[in-house]
């Protein structure tokens, strides 16, 4: 396979788990942060 081409394979693998990575951490801490506050502050859910 050509270097370049392998590459650019590589590239793209790791943008695709990074994504992946970052929404799989994100949205339960966000929606764990939302509900502190909910319960805490009694602040809206769609704040």
């Amino acid at each position: 396979m050509n270097i370049g081409m392998l590459i650019i394979c590589v590239i793209g693998g790791l943008a695709g788990a990074l994504s992946t990575a970052y929404l799989l951490i994100s949205f339960p801490i966000i929606l764990v942060w939302k509900l502190y506050r909910r319960i805490k502050f009694g602040y809206s859910m769609y704040q």
